[in-house]
């Protein structure tokens, strides 16, 4: 197959996918409602609990990988390391992220 061919079928192939993935997911959500009511139990009376740490811990390791892209590139540029900087500065900054993430969770809790 021609590499162009290919490109038009990654996005096509990847929406249909998607969509697949959330009609499932509905499907069985409804169906999970759906016995819930056969045995008597309220759907609404299910108390979901939501876990409030992921978008700190997504805030701050989006935070970490900028830092550490710019401080990739200052190194890059001014010691010729090409893309160890990057990656090195990347995966370091990305941790104290989400170090930082963690202490913060611990301190909320």
């Amino acid at each position: 197959m021609d590499v162009a061919v290919i490109g038009v079928f990654i996005p096509i192939v990847a929406i249909i996918a998607i969509s697949i993935l959330v009609i499932y997911l509905r499907k069985y959500e409804n169906e999970e409602r759906m016995n819930m009511i056969e045995k008597g139990m309220n759907p609404a009376d299910m108390k979901v609990i939501r876990n409030t740490s992921f978008p700190l811990r997504f805030a701050l390791l989006a935070i970490g990988v900028g830092v550490g892209l710019l401080v990739g590139y200052a190194l890059d540029s001014s010691t010729n390391m090409q893309e160890t900087a990057y990656f090195s500065m990347i995966f370091i900054c990305g941790g104290i992220g989400l170090g930082i993430s963690y202490l913060i969770e611990e301190k909320k809790n």
